[in-house]
């Protein structure tokens, strides 16, 4: 295999429609939204939110009391689920710890810990000892926790950029692979809801009261969700003797729109340069791609915006698809999640639909379906765009067939 193929080892996610790929799976194909009326703490806001409800049940172990945050709780919830840690633990004993990088991506890092912080400020507006946390509260927590927790030397970082945060991780990890920087890379994300984000979205305006509906006529706004993923990279030709998934990430492409802080370019085009890069890498041409997975938040601009390029770029034939409604919009975990739910379809053959889409927008030009739908994959692609014109696109294909 080639030293530019980059491999897939292993994924897993958790989230509101499920912990671990087992319960997603079930998800999946029985169509069953983790998608609740709003039930978060200290938030009376009339919305559905993807909340994860054993956050609230894991205690930190008495070493890692100082690393306490919701959000750290999510990620130690992530990386217990399916054969992560023993692949990780084959990569480990292959490479050593300190040639295995993290590349973790986040949006609102542990903000929930700086919200419960400030209240309990003292009269003199002191933090308490244990609101002390240095190394949770900053935007490098989630890589600098998942080192401490699974006890990985390697070259360390966190993505903030925020809906394409875990997108981007991606291209972060091939390209430290393919400069021999590391031999194996972790990448992931994660989100947990809060009071900001929630409130801070129905500021926006952007917050629907009904579960959210991708790409349909009377959608009007998303809806919040919560969730953490990881996969496991290796280069091509260090992979000899080690168990893979046999699919690699074939493209990637990032861009930024240089348009406005908070929405998108009104003709999608950062989005369009980031799908023609992914593409060129990958060596495909549009039809060549099987399956999306949209960035689909169902807020009005967004998917009348992302449809109607994807419409133009790609022959109608092109399956595709939004899964914000199984999940929620996990912020800045969007972008693995989602992966993951491509990678799943490559797997699987089953191609999601988009949950409560009862009528494609008539002025968004693309062809899509509420139902699922079997297929056989070859290449799938997966788009993340975020606030600031933050856009990530990546492909991932079948090892063996991959041009």
């Amino acid at each position: 295999m080639s030293p530019d193929q980059i491999l897939i080892v292993d994924y897993d996610a958790t989230c509101a429609a499920g912990s671990g790929m087992d319960e997603l799976r079930a998800a999946l194909a029985t169509q069953r939204s983790g998608l609740r009326p709003n039930d978060f703490p200290g938030c009376n806001l009339p919305t559905w939110i993807g909340r994860v409800p054993a956050i609230d049940d894991y205690v930190f172990a008495p070493e890692l009391a100082a690393w306490q945050s919701r959000n750290n709780a999510l990620i130690a919830l992530g990386l217990q689920q399916g054969t992560l840690q023993q692949s990780l633990a084959q990569l480990v004993g292959r490479f050593g710890s300190a040639r295995i990088g993290v590349v973790m991506g986040s949006s609102t890092s542990s903000i929930d810990r700086s919200e419960e912080a400030y209240r309990h400020l003292d009269e003199q507006g002191q933090l308490p000892a244990e609101f002390l946390q240095e190394n949770v509260l900053n935007p490098h927590a989630p890589g600098l926790f998942v080192a401490q927790l699974l006890g990985l030397d390697g070259p360390n970082m966190t993505v903030n950029t925020a809906c394409s945060s875990s997108a981007k991780v991606f291209a972060t990890g091939a390209r430290w692979l393919r400069a021999g920087i590391v031999d194996a890379v972790l990448v992931g994300g994660a989100d947990t809801l809060c009071q900001s984000v929630l409130y801070g979205f129905h500021s926006l305006q952007l917050v629907s009261e009904s579960q959210c509906r991708p790409f349909d006529g009377a959608r009007d706004g998303i809806n919040l969700g919560e969730a953490a993923g990881f996969a496991l990279l290796v280069r091509g030709d260090d992979a000899q003797g080690i168990e893979h998934t046999g699919i690699q990430l074939s493209g990637y492409g990032e861009s930024s729109d240089a348009h406005h802080m908070s929405h998108p370019h009104p003709e999608g085009a950062g989005a369009r340069l980031a799908i023609e890069q992914a593409l060129a890498q990958a060596g495909l041409a549009p039809a060549q791609i099987d399956y999306i997975n949209l960035h689909g938040t169902a807020s009005r601009a967004n998917d009348h915006i992302e449809g109607n390029l994807v419409g133009a770029m790609f022959p109608a034939s092109t399956l595709a698809s939004s899964t914000k409604g199984w999940t929620g919009h996990t912020l800045g975990a969007a972008g693995i999640l989602e992966s993951i739910f491509a990678l799943e379809a490559l797997t699987s053959g089953l191609v999601p639909g988009t949950l409560n889409l009862a009528q494609v927008d008539p002025e968004i030009a693309i062809s899509m379906s509420a139902a699922n739908q079997s297929a056989d994959l070859t290449h799938v692609m997966s788009n993340s765009f975020g606030f600031g014109g933050n856009n990530a696109c990546l492909i991932f294909s079948r090892a063996e067939v991959a041009a």
